[in-house]
């Protein structure tokens, strides 16, 4: 994670991993990433990490992780984590302190470039997306991947729709008509409190245009499991919860119903181009 803006709702989104919709929003990620990564041994850099939960399933997985991430109580929810793991496991993770907004300052990282770069579930906190696609572009191989997870745009009354909130949806909704006139990103108010910013997946695929990444495929996630209370917990029946992650990874992949999806998920591959990344 990243930005003063998120330390605000750090504590509620802590509180909520458990719950259906994280949980969700995780494991789709987790599936729809498994796609499109080398197999391991490759390396992983997790701009963002948060609490880790990729970053070290991708340790467990094989694969040599750097994790970059601002904040240090979510440092230390990762640290607590990753020493209940096997040795093996720990000894595939680094931890570092830094952020996506000074990635090419962060110790540690000096020149290296990684096969996947990751970005989950920052681009929503930071003012200009295109800076910061660019920060990630210089940290990928050629032939690697870029791996953003960002709020879709097209997608923020959905929510309010399914609860029957209308008065809510008709604001955003507005919203998105307003900043297209405005020339400028939609913004609103994320469930912690924090106020974020949206990105469409036209203006986004061509950022991922200028650090020389094809758009491989985009994914969308949560498609109707978010209009759920945000206290939702994970079903106790096993089968329904495979039942749900199935069907929501299946609506994910498949037009129209991605579009539907809070979060858009894009995997972009490093082509060789010419001259540096700017």
């Amino acid at each position: 994670m990243t930005g003063a803006g998120f330390g605000r709702g750090r504590g509620h989104w802590l509180d909520r991993q458990g719950l259906l919709r994280n949980v969700v929003r995780q494991e789709l990620v987790r599936r729809q990433l498994a796609v499109h990564l080398t197999l391991p041994p490759a390396t992983v850099l997790d701009v963002g990490a948060g609490q880790g939960t990729q970053a070290i399933q991708l340790a467990r997985d094989g694969y040599e992780v750097v994790a970059v991430e601002p904040d240090p109580e979510m440092r230390a929810v990762c640290g607590t984590a990753l020493a209940q793991e096997p040795s093996s496991v720990r000894a595939r993770l680094r931890v570092l302190d830094g952020s996506l907004e000074t990635l090419d300052a962060v110790p540690g990282l000096e020149g290296r470039t990684f096969d996947a770069v990751l970005c989950h579930g920052v681009l929503m906190y930071v003012e200009d997306p295109n800076p910061a696609l660019r920060a990630l572009g210089r940290r990928v191989h050629v032939d690697g991947i870029v791996s953003v997870v960002a709020r879709n745009a097209g997608a923020m009354a959905w929510r309010h729709v399914q609860r029957g909130d209308f008065a809510r949806a008709t604001a955003l909704l507005d919203e998105v008509e307003r900043s297209a006139w405005e020339r400028r990103d939609p913004r609103y108010t994320n469930e912690l409190g924090v106020e974020c910013r949206a990105d469409s997946l036209e203006r986004l695929g061509a950022f991922f245009g200028g650090i020389r990444c094809s758009l491989e495929y985009w994914y969308g996630i949560r498609t109707f499991s978010d209009g759920v209370a945000i206290d939702t917990p994970v079903p106790a029946d096993p089968a329904e919860l495979a039942a749900i992650l199935d069907m929501e990874e299946r609506l994910g992949r498949t037009e129209p119903y991605r579009r539907a999806g809070t979060l858009m998920h894009l995997v972009g591959r490093r082509g060789e181009g010419r001259g540096p990344v700017l």
